[in-house]
């Protein structure tokens, strides 16, 4: 199965999760919206994606509310509920929410269970274009271990498929580009839930528009590297990420598992960046407040997830970015880097730093270092172990200027957790 060539470059927006969790409202979308527009659309960034229990009335953090009821249409799909979201009142769904964000020049997604409603299957609700009930498809000893809102989609019975080709078909009339699907790339329970997910593949090819699909959480296996790429565009790498140092250290080594899997199109994610304002209504990871990630340890999650080619996904209210957080996510030299870099890899990592190379399509070479001890440490790595030549120019991307050149090699004397990223050429 070849799938359509959509994400050609890593994915980037904003995701409603870890500032509101699952009770985001209409105003809050729009607002987030009209702030990438005004202030990233220009940058590269693209997407807006409203996270978990859009269609749960009464959703307000992200502690779900166990086995009540949902906003779901006959046909046992899921609806936005109307008090959070007005514009889909009238049976219009996410289809006016959807228009506006495309107005702003952006991009619309949503988050997703894998399954069908308990709720539909308790009722024996009907299947649009099946002869088929929820009852019959619904595998209900596959259940989410962290939420009660689903039971999952046996794809050996009549009508799953046909289950999954109606959901599509409605995102696609209400023009969803982005659909972050979940607890499918890697379950506490389950493991990696392979038919699902070609269901779902499938279900997009037929619905006759383009939407990127994201699997979460993870880790996802990376022994399924294969089939991830074959039916997704991103798959996450890890557990929900939060602001603390010891997910930021780990992710070095998932980074360099999943580096000779980076493709075009394909992407291996590192999760939401947990960037400026989080928590509002989120007691995830620590509840209202700024990120608990000092200045140096956002600049070494920026470089390690651009050097990666990570998707990049905002986690914070944007409206509250102050200029150092906006200028995290405005830098053209970095970003240039994330778009078209290739080959990235780790050439040293151990318990006290970590060392990146990538080049990107006009042959430029670049350097990442990473101090990950707690004390100021320098950091020297030769071009020759990095395979390159005495370049005539080396530059400090995120202090945009350029570093007295030596035979020897390259070195930054580094703070703690922090990191320098450098363009040789």
């Amino acid at each position: 199965m070849k799938i359509i060539m959509l994400a050609a470059t890593p994915p980037m927006g904003w995701n409603s999760w870890d500032c509101y969790g699952a009770s985001v409202n209409e105003e809050e979308v729009r607002g987030n919206a009209e702030y990438m527009a005004a202030h990233l659309k220009g940058f590269g960034w693209e997407y807006v994606v409203v996270d978990i229990q859009w269609y749960e009335p009464g959703a307000n953090s992200s502690q779900y509310r166990n086995f009540v009821p949902l906003v779901m249409d006959e046909y046992s799909r899921l609806q936005p509920a109307e008090n959070r979201f007005p514009s889909a009142k009238g049976g219009k769904g996410f289809a006016p929410l959807a228009e506006y964000v495309h107005g702003l020049g952006l991009k619309f997604g949503i988050h997703i269970m894998r399954g069908i409603p308990r709720q539909a299957v308790h009722a024996a609700s009907s299947i649009l274009g099946s002869e088929q009930t929820a009852r019959d498809i619904a595998h209900p000893n596959s259940i989410c271990p962290w939420n009660t809102d689903m039971y999952g989609v046996d794809a050996f019975k009549e009508g799953s498929q046909a289950y999954y080709d109606s959901l599509f078909q409605l995102y696609a009339s209400w023009g969803v580009d982005y659909v972050k699907v979940d607890d499918i790339a890697a379950s506490r329970i389950y493991g990696y839930h392979k038919d699902e997910v070609a269901m779902i593949r499938k279900a997009i090819d037929r619905c006759g528009r383009e939407m990127v699909l994201s699997l979460s959480p993870g880790p996802a296996p990376v022994e399924e590297a294969e089939h991830l790429a074959e039916h997704a565009n991103l798959w996450r790498m890890t557990d929900d990420y939060w602001d603390h140092w010891h997910l930021l250290r780990g992710m070095f080594e998932r980074c360099e598992k999943w580096a000779p899997y980076v493709q075009p199109g394909h992407w291996p994610d590192c999760d939401m960046l947990p960037l400026g304002h989080l928590g509002i209504r989120s007691v995830d990871g620590g509840g209202d407040r700024f990120t608990r990630f000092t200045p140096d340890e956002q600049v070494t999650m920026m470089t390690l997830w651009t050097i990666f080619r990570s998707p990049l996904m905002f986690g914070g209210e944007l409206r509250d970015n102050d200029e150092w957080t906006l200028s995290l996510l405005t830098n053209r030299e970095v970003l240039h880097l994330h778009h078209f870099g290739k080959g990235g890899r780790q050439v040293e990592w151990n318990e006290e730093y970590a060392i990146w190379t990538s080049e990107d399509e006009q042959g430029n070479h670049y350097v990442a270092l990473f101090n990950l001890s707690d004390k100021e440490s320098t950091l020297q790595v030769s071009f020759q172990k990095l395979n390159v030549s005495v370049p005539k120019t080396i530059r400090n991307l995120w202090k945009s200027h350029d570093l007295e050149v030596t035979n020897e090699g390259v070195t930054q004397v580094l703070p703690p957790h922090g990191s320098a990223l450098l363009k040789l050429f």
